[in-house]
């Protein structure tokens, strides 16, 4: 054990050696930024609130600032007009992702649109959402459904309000609306908390940011990424178990009553558009529970935070 654990050291500071060598020589490229420390880089500058701290860094070393994090070279833009050139002008330029160990287990190796790397496969993926899923024609196709639970909102507030005299929680009421027009557009029919996990589903939106949000040591040091210090990826891959086996489920659902349903929801859709080959990509089952866990989960975190 004690040999496992010394070459494993040796390993790690040949392949950080390299990396500070590597950085070194194309230093004269990146902007100007503090003075970091050897390995760890400027990760002794950042606390609890990184963007506290990289808006105190940039005062001092501009809005257009370089630091190290661990071995990642990062460049940190601090004002609007430079962001704009990042985002707006050289968009082509940056708008790839690096690797993320949440976006890759929950996103199905980063094959959704916020995660996937600008390319190909991304501008296939766009053209496809586009023309099948969130343009004009689909969205209003649901107007008379959306119309209708409304309708059902209001008549259960007027019954509150009228007949048991209690103070209504609006919040709730429009979070629990959201919840319902997501699930009838996405799966076609109405999915309860306990369907997914008995945890509950906004147990387990937290627990997402939450992971998503930790810093991972494996993304700053990717030697140590295969060790899992903290227990992050094991986490990760167990939540994404959690969502890959309802997604499985409602595809499942949808593949047995296919010749039953009068009108299609997202999920219907990607099955046709999966079967009829018109993807520019080898379209499946993968592709479309990325499609699906980014389309739910990210409609209800907005619509949960709106309602708080």
């Amino acid at each position: 054990m004690a040999l496992i654990w010394a070459t494993l050291v040796v390993v790690f500071i040949v392949y950080a050696f390299y990396e500070l060598l590597n950085n070194i020589q194309n230093r004269k490229r990146y902007p100007p930024g503090p003075k970091g420390l050897p390995i760890i880089g400027h990760l002794h500058l950042l606390g609890k609130n990184p963007h506290q701290d990289f808006l105190k860094l940039a005062k001092t070393h501009g809005p257009l600032m370089y630091v190290r994090l661990g071995l990642v070279p990062t460049i940190v833009v601090s004002s609007a007009d430079t962001a704009e050139k990042f985002l707006k002008t050289y968009d082509h330029i940056f708008a790839s992702r690096p690797h993320n160990e949440a976006a890759y287990y929950l996103a199905y190796g980063q094959k959704n649109l916020i995660s996937a790397k600008h390319g190909p496969y991304w501008r296939s993926m766009r053209k496809l959402c586009t023309q099948h899923l969130f343009g004009n024609q689909k969205i209003n196709s649901f107007q008379s459904m959306r119309k209708q639970q409304v309708e059902v909102m209001i008549k259960s507030l007027k019954n509150e309000a009228c007949d048991h005299r209690v103070v209504v929680d609006l919040s709730a009421k429009i979070s629990s609306l959201n919840a319902d027009l997501t699930c009838l557009m996405v799966f076609g029919k109405k999915y309860m908390d306990e369907d997914l996990d008995k945890r509950g589903f906004k147990a387990l939106v937290k627990e997402v940011e939450h992971l998503a949000a930790t810093p991972n040591l494996g993304e700053f040091f990717p030697f140590l990424g295969v060790i899992d210090l903290q227990g992050l990826t094991r986490r990760i891959k167990d939540l994404s178990k959690v969502f890959d086996d309802f997604f499985e489920k409602i595809i499942d659902e949808h593949v047995q009553s296919r010749d039953q349903k009068q009108s299609k929801d997202f999920v219907d859709t990607m099955l046709d558009i999966m079967q009829s080959g018109e993807a520019e990509f080898q379209f499946d089952r993968r592709h479309i529970k990325a499609i699906l866990f980014v389309r739910y989960f990210i409609s209800s975190i907005y619509f949960y935070y709106c309602t708080i």
